[in-house]
């Protein structure tokens, strides 16, 4: 009964949202945001993004491959994403013989486009608040058999809001034949590296395109020859007028996780956590870095996985910054005083919710040892591939494994493990007294002649110890606590403006072009230009490199109908949506609906708006579409590609 009351209290809300922040489920836009939406320039409405009758905007999003979001910008099947979205399957695809991820691809007919074995894109069909539902029944498998049932190719989950709060039915379609059509080199997609990851001004030309293939039938399949490329229920319309400063734009995809629902104990946990990450990492991409940068075979085995493990090692660096910056502890503390207050006024508030802050703070503290050995554990053994090998892990690929380079790095994290951790939770490995001075000698074990049994004795170790260290006492209580705690706030600010933690599930955030001043006496255009390319360019930096045709391409100003007004070609561009982690590839739309740029990063000054979002300070980085057809066209010549789009002026 109380997970039915928590979805009354949030439908009667009345919201009246700052047009820049929020996280917006799509059945809630005409009830909260489409007159909002409207007064800042929207010409849409909201049946117009979210129809489970009709085509909507809604219809050509996608999840793309699990982690990111892309959307479909032709009547054929065509996705856009980020090149960092898609850059694990080009890896995947490339080999020291046809390098696609370091020299660039785009295919030039149908038949040139390359199947992506385990890629997988999914359309959201609908998504209905079960909560009162949940209410009468044992669990959510009644409700999720039905809906799968009454929606042909499709499956159905129930998934959670608000801490457990709110109940939603979404049922997704998947598609499992998916097919890589071109993407820059990695010298223009990943252009400035992790230099000028999280930073502003950007000149990143981040994109990748693939296509959904489908049966005869247009439904999805498994990788067939006989496939066709997927004809879409609804797709985007490409605008290259480009923008100007308070242009309408919002952005719809599929955010993965924010902390807008967690104590300051909570945050505070997390930070600590993450900085241990950041401090193992350090020293594990160190050593990958500088064999990538030796040998260019190392460097294509292992781009994905240095780039993936950087991203968050960077993130998480700015985002102890911002936390100190900007006082977020200090500032969820003063909220939670006051909401303490709040509850205390009245006996029914103090027994539903008076011990929510409490019993989280009790329970994080109790298992911080715990958790924190954990986390290093895995952050070092947990990364030493030879285990994976030995051990004939799932996810473990021969091709992209270098015995020598992984012996190094296990050296390296298993050093660190040493100095880090507390004589009384080392791990205990079978005939081993693991020390700094004999580390080698056991690094040594393991690699010479692949000791599986070896391999069996850590696996073993390391399962004792994690079974120890996160031994968990309390969990009930403290998922009771959280899902309080949210109730607790929903309530206190009835008639506020309220969305849920991003989940990975569908989200529409709306806002403006818009400039930004991180600090007295600077400030940012909202746009950058191709001229920025030519200025960062350095030969020498593998971070900075630029292909000599688009270097002459620059300098000729061959910016054909990709220019702007004002004779420039604009790489990339700000706005103050609201996005996070997942919402890379996402559409950046305008008042009309059309695509004008991919969302793909966020500013370094505003790195805790996971957790608070910074209206004067937080912006997301987009790749202007007109610089990636412009990629398309003039660089990869793909005329093909271009013929397929339809285009708006």
């Amino acid at each position: 009964m109380k997970r039915f009351l928590i979805g009354v209290l949030i439908a009667g809300m009345a919201f009246t949202a700052q047009a820049d922040e929020g996280m917006w489920l799509l059945p809630m836009l005409q009830k909260f945001n489409e007159e909002a939406m409207r007064n800042i320039g929207c010409r849409l409405t909201a049946e117009d993004i979210y129809n489970i009758n009709n085509a909507s905007l809604k219809d050509a999003i996608v999840q793309f491959g699990g982690g990111c979001t892309a959307e479909v910008i032709s009547g054929q099947g065509l996705l856009s994403t980020n090149h960092h979205c898609g850059y694990g399957s080009i890896q995947r695809l490339s080999s020291p013989e046809k390098n696609y991820l370091e020299d660039g691809f785009f295919a030039k007919s149908l038949d040139e486009e390359i199947p992506v074995p385990g890629l997988t894109v999914k359309f959201m069909k609908s998504m209905e608040d079960v909560t009162g539902q949940l209410a009468k029944l044992d669990g959510d498998a009644e409700l999720e058999k039905a809906a799968t049932e009454a929606n042909p190719h499709c499956t159905a989950r129930v998934v959670s809001f608000y801490n457990n709060n709110v109940w939603y039915l979404i049922v997704y379609q998947t598609f499992k034949d998916i097919r890589f059509v071109g993407a820059p080199p990695a010298s223009m997609g990943k252009f400035g590296g992790e230099a000028d990851n999280w930073m502003w001004p950007r000149h990143t030309c981040d994109f990748s395109l693939f296509r959904i293939y489908a049966d005869a039938d247009n439904n999805p399949a498994d990788y067939s020859k006989d496939n066709k490329p997927y004809t879409p229920v609804k797709s985007l319309k490409i605008s290259l007028k480009g923008v100007q400063e308070g242009d309408f734009t919002f952005i719809m995809g599929y955010p993965g996780r924010t902390q807008r629902f967690q104590t300051a104990a909570q945050l505070q946990d997390m930070v600590e956590a993450n900085n241990l990450r950041v401090e193992a990492r350090t020293v594990r991409q160190k050593v990958m870095w500088d064999e990538m940068m030796a040998d260019p075979v190392v460097r294509l085995q292992y781009a994905n996985k240095f780039a993936g493990s950087a991203n968050g090692w960077k993130k998480w660096q700015g985002e102890d910054l911002a936390f100190k910056k900007l006082n977020i502890i200090g500032r969820e503390e003063e909220k939670e005083a006051e909401l303490g207050k709040w509850i205390n006024k009245k006996k029914s508030r103090r027994e539903a919710w008076g011990s929510a802050i409490e019993d989280i703070d009790n329970y994080i503290r109790t298992r911080k040892e715990g958790y924190q050995n954990a986390l290093l554990l895995m952050e070092t053994f947990g990364n030493m591939e030879i285990l994976q090998k030995l051990l004939g892990s799932r996810g473990f690929r021969e091709e992209d494994y270098n015995k020598e380079v992984d012996r190094k790095i296990s050296k390296a994290v298993v050093d660190f493990y040493l100095d880090k951790v507390k004589p009384e939770n080392k791990i205990q490995i079978k005939g081993w007294d693991l020390t700094k001075e004999n580390s080698g000698e056991f690094i040594d074990w393991l690699f010479e002649g692949e000791n599986v049994e070896g391999a069996k004795a850590v696996e073993e170790a390391m399962n004792t110890t994690l079974s120890f260290s996160i031994k968990e006492e309390g969990g009930d209580v403290y998922r009771k606590a959280t899902k309080n705690f949210a109730a607790a706030l929903l309530a206190w600010k009835k008639g506020e403006p309220s969305y849920p933690d991003a989940n990975f599930t569908m989200r529409l955030t709306y806002g403006s072009v818009k400039p930004y001043s991180p600090k007295d006496g600077v400030s940012y255009w909202y746009w950058c230009t191709a001229n920025g390319i030519l200025e960062k360019e350095d030969p020498d930096d593998y971070e900075f490199r630029v292909p000599a045709k688009v270097h002459d391409l620059i300098v000729n100003k061959d910016f054909g109908r990709y220019a702007d007004k004002d004779g420039q070609l604009h790489t990339c561009f700000l706005s103050n949506n609201d996005i996070t982690g997942g919402n890379s590839g996402s559409p950046v739309l305008d008042a009309d609906g059309n695509l004008i740029g991919l969302a793909f990063d966020g500013n370094w000054e505003s790195m805790s708006s996971d957790v608070m979002f910074e209206p004067d300070l937080q912006r997301c980085i987009n790749v202007d579409i007109r610089y990636v057809l412009w990629m398309v066209e003039k660089w990869g010549e793909a005329h093909n590609i271009i013929s397929e789009l339809e285009f708006v002026k």
